[in-house]
Order: C-alpha cells, then sequence, then structure tokens
C-alpha cells in the first residue's frame, strides 16, 4: 500500500511541476515588450483601432488579453497585456468572434498575421499583399491548445 501512495504522489507532484512549466517557461524567455518609441513609430500609419477586453465570452482568468489594438498596412500594435502562454498567434478574422468554438468555424478563412512572444505589448509585421480593410477583428489564438485568447473588432 505503501508503494501506492508514494507513486501517486510522486506522480501528482511531476504533473504539477510539468504544468507549471507550461505556464511560467513562455513568461521566463519572454522577449520584452516594444518600448515606447517603437510603439509611438509604429502608430503613425494606424488605420484602424480596436480594444481587447479581459471580459469576453470566449475568456477566462488563465486565458484574456486587455488594451488598445491598433491595426496599420504594415503593422498591427497592441499597448496593454496578455495573458502568458505559449505558442500565441495572431490573426485577422471577417466577422467578429469571442469564443474558441467561434475562432474553429472561421480559422480557415483568417489570416495568419504573426506569432506573438511577448506579454506587454507587441508589434506584429502585417505581411505584404494583406488587405487589412477586408478583415474586421483581430484575434490572438494559443495554437498548441487550440485556447481562444481574445478578440478586438476594429472597424
Amino acid at each position: 500500500m505503501r508503494w501506492i501512495i508514494l507513486t501517486a504522489t510522486h506522480l501528482a507532484t511531476l504533473a504539477f511541476g510539468f504544468a507549471l512549466g507550461v505556464y511560467y517557461l513562455p513568461i521566463l524567455t519572454a522577449p520584452p515588450g516594444p518600448t515606447k518609441a517603437e510603439v509611438e513609430a509604429a502608430t503613425r500609419s494606424v488605420e484602424f483601432k480596436g480594444r481587447f477586453e479581459r471580459n469576453l465570452k470566449g475568456s477566462d482568468p488563465i486565458h484574456w488579453g486587455e488594451g488598445e489594438v491598433m491595426v496599420g498596412r504594415s503593422q498591427i500594435v497592441h499597448v496593454g497585456r496578455l495573458a502568458p502562454g505559449p505558442d500565441y498567434k495572431l490573426y485577422l478574422v471577417k466577422g467578429f468572434v469571442d469564443t474558441k468554438d467561434g475562432f474553429l468555424k472561421v480559422k480557415k478563412d483568417a489570416r495568419l498575421i504573426a506569432d506573438i512572444k511577448t506579454f506587454e505589448g507587441f508589434i506584429a509585421t502585417v505581411p505584404s499583399g494583406t488587405d487589412i480593410a477586408a478583415y474586421d477583428t483581430v484575434l490572438v489564438w494559443c495554437e498548441a491548445f487550440s485556447q481562444f485568447i481574445t478578440a478586438a473588432k476594429y472597424r
């Protein structure tokens, strides 16, 4: 009986440690967010603005984003915070979605913009040939866990 208890407690500790590692590794390895000067330079060509709200239907206490998002032809700028996590992707979407199921329905038509590695704001380069006016929503998605993080309607 003793070895069953020891095995169970060791496996639980291992699982807990793994979960902490998945959560904290992106925080520990994240590059710094953009500087104030970088944000000011990037926002000179902004055409649209939106806002990431923390209380969206598909967000939860560990998957959220908040702050202003600005969309231009060459860059998308976020001034605010994202919950830390691995493998974040930034998409442009036609039609506002605020849940995992909603995004999965339109993902095939969404435009992948960039990987997001920072959690205190970001500046993402819009790939050439992307018509930002053809979309109306910016969305952050965790690819590794198929998890909705946040979205903002910008037009």
